[in-house]
């Protein structure tokens, strides 16, 4: 389980570091930093896929998605008796992400690359990355730690320090160029972990969303991102999952409905009183999103971590103490973090049990955590 995780320098979350617990739910008003904290959260999982320059790009490059505030934000300019102005830099430009659990704890920095004739002269270069034992990050127990182009690891055997990489590219990760059953076990293991993170975002339920028309149905354990295999993953939950949840949580959201899966694989579902089962074509778009996330939260592979962003958009209030208790149980077996602007939700989900509930605001443009002090958290230097 993550039990922490920081952000430096994206977006609103000019310094953000929280704690996790297994069921967690992230809330807000718009414009609060729910999304960046969502999407900071995928480009930590974009590292472990080597794709994370990529993905800066795509947001715009670098500079479109650091903190656009101050290095520092005065006592005086909090207080509003001087205006927010810029002052003189003291740090590098800076993009930090990092998280850790009670085994391992992973952080990486990406800034400004040197000035150079190339095309590609605007690409953000990786400049540090640490992995290490254990929550809170120190000199004793870093495993692997890349400076630049240079990537040592620390061998199991005697706990000395070899050099695994002197000219590692800077759009490339030691996550994915060092990770190796020998020498790099750790950073194989915690890749592996990482790229099994799974995310649902804004489901489709439009008239033509693919999870509304028949498909090719193999064994499907895990949803796709876009919902299209949802017939495959509704009946692979029946054959060799968890079917007495499947029926339940249906029930538990619409009384005495069943849904079963046509002979074409598509999706049908039979309700009191009416002769004949509703297509998936036919299902309103509250009722389809709400077997998206039947189907996503009762995966017969579970991840280690699931994040769930807006889940309630479309639902009916009367859904969400049904989804609240899906997500409960979903939480027996992986962690559940849920990005929601639904206060019902969250309160819903503080009736099931014990979830985390993250509330942010905004202080001067810069995203805060509501109430107590954030955990302990070392960046490594550059």
């Amino acid at each position: 389980m993550i039990t922490q995780v920081a952000i430096a320098g994206y977006r609103s979350l000019r310094n953000v570091t929280v704690s996790l617990s297994q069921l967690n739910i992230v809330t807000g008003a718009n414009g609060s930093g729910k999304s960046s904290l969502y999407r900071a959260l995928r480009l930590l999982s974009d590292v472990a896929q080597g794709r994370i320059v990529s993905s800066l790009a795509h947001e715009g490059g670098l500079h479109s998605v650091l903190w656009a505030g101050p290095e520092t934000l005065s006592r005086a300019m909090k207080r509003g008796e001087v205006p927010v102005q810029g002052t003189a830099r003291q740090a590098p430009v800076s993009l930090r992400l990092g998280f850790s659990s009670e085994d391992y704890g992973y952080a990486i920095d990406l800034g400004l690359p040197i000035p150079s004739g190339s095309r590609f002269s605007h690409d953000p270069e990786i400049k540090v990355e640490s992995l290490w034992a254990g929550e809170t990050m120190t000199r004793a127990n870093l495993i692997a730690e890349r400076r630049g182009p240079g990537v040592r690891l620390r061998t199991r055997a005697s706990g000395e320090w070899r050099t695994a990489f002197t000219a590692l590219s800077a759009f490339d990760s030691m996550m994915t160029h060092c990770a190796d059953p020998d020498e790099g076990l750790e950073l194989l293991a915690l890749r592996e972990r990482m790229r099994g993170w799974r995310f649902y975002d804004h489901f489709r339920s439009d008239a033509a969303a693919p999870a509304r028309m028949p498909q090719v149905g193999t064994f499907t354990p895990v949803l796709a991102s876009d919902g299209a295999d949802l017939a495959a993953a509704i009946q692979t939950i029946a054959e060799i999952g968890d079917d007495s949840a499947l029926d339940e949580s249906i029930a538990d959201a619409f009384a005495g409905a069943r849904v079963r899966i046509g002979d074409a694989f598509e999706v049908l579902m039979e309700q009191p009183g009416l002769l004949r089962p509703l297509r998936a074509a036919e299902l309103s778009d509250g009722t389809l999103r709400y077997l998206l996330l039947v189907a996503a939260l009762l995966s017969p592979r579970p991840p280690e971590l699931m994040i769930l962003n807006e889940p309630e958009s479309s639902l009916h209030p009367d859904l969400l103490p049904p989804l609240a208790r899906l997500m409960a149980r979903a939480a027996r077996t992986s962690q559940i973090l849920v990005v929601s602007h639904s206060a019902a939700l969250a309160e819903a989900l503080d009736v099931e049990g014990a979830a985390t509930r993250l509330e942010l605001s905004k202080e001067l443009g810069e995203t805060v955590v509501e109430g107590g002090e954030p955990p302990r958290w070392e960046w490594p230097k550059r």
